[in-house]
């Protein structure tokens, strides 16, 4: 077996894994540095600080049409990070997330197909779990509702979903751990159709456990910017020992 390739339920899995058709909508918040710490494991990342003791996360819905690991719905609950041996400034760290230059580490990634699961955990070590995850998106804008263990997580919504901006392909990367170890994955994305605004979305908890999760993070509350994407591209890269 090529060291790209994975087999995942009887099927193989060749890397990069490619995204063809999906739509996305993406907020950003301020939220406590050392409640976000705290969720961190290992130490070879850290979360930046774009405040002294204010932390960047990011809550992003996705909707899969087309992707070597089927068509899904799924939520990323990621924080912005950097390598311990880095260091950057308050200044720096605006810049950087003004032109999409921040890494990521995702601490939560439900989604609603169990082939996707297990390959995302398997490959990248992505903390993929099972939940029910329903996207709609109509005149009156776009919602989204996260159910897990048969309880209610959260609804997470945004007005406007009409955008005329074109995003062109960049890379980013996120952290993960596979077996203790800490790796970062590429990720190459374009888009179109997109919406940038400030503020822009809107979450509700509910009373699952995540959901006290967020609100220990100072959730919820307005985002400083939100992002919709109605058609993004893109592909999944191996991932890297640190």
């Amino acid at each position: 077996m090529a060291a790209n390739t994975f087999q995942i339920q009887g099927r193989s899995v060749e890397l990069p894994c490619v995204v063809r058709d999906a739509s996305s909508a993406n907020a950003t918040y301020l939220v406590s540095a050392g409640a976000a710490r705290r969720l961190l494991p290992g130490d070879a990342i850290d979360v930046v600080e774009l405040l002294p003791g204010r932390a960047l996360m990011s809550l992003a819905v996705i909707e899969y049409r087309d992707n070597d690991l089927g068509d899904y719905n799924e939520i990323s609950m990621a924080f912005f990070v950097r390598e311990r041996a880095e260091r950057a400034g308050y200044l720096r760290t605006l810049r950087d997330l003004m032109t999409s230059n921040l890494r990521t580490y995702i601490h939560r990634l439900p989604v609603t197909q169990a082939f996707t699961c297990e390959a995302g955990c398997r490959i990248w070590g992505f903390p993929k779990t099972l939940g029910e995850i329903e996207i709609q998106r109509d005149s009156k804008g776009f919602h989204c509702s996260f159910d897990a263990d048969g309880q209610h997580v959260l609804d997470f919504s945004m007005a406007r979903t009409e955008g005329s901006r074109e995003l062109p392909e960049m890379t980013t990367k996120t952290y993960t751990y596979i077996e203790g170890a800490a790796h970062r994955t590429p990720f190459v994305m374009a888009g179109s159709e997109v919406a940038l605004q400030l503020g822009g979305a809107k979450l509700e908890l509910g009373d699952h456990p995540i959901a006290d999760e967020l609100r220990s993070l100072g959730l919820p509350k307005r985002p400083l910017m939100s992002t919709f994407m109605g058609k993004m591209t893109g592909r999944f890269e191996a991932p890297e020992k640190l």
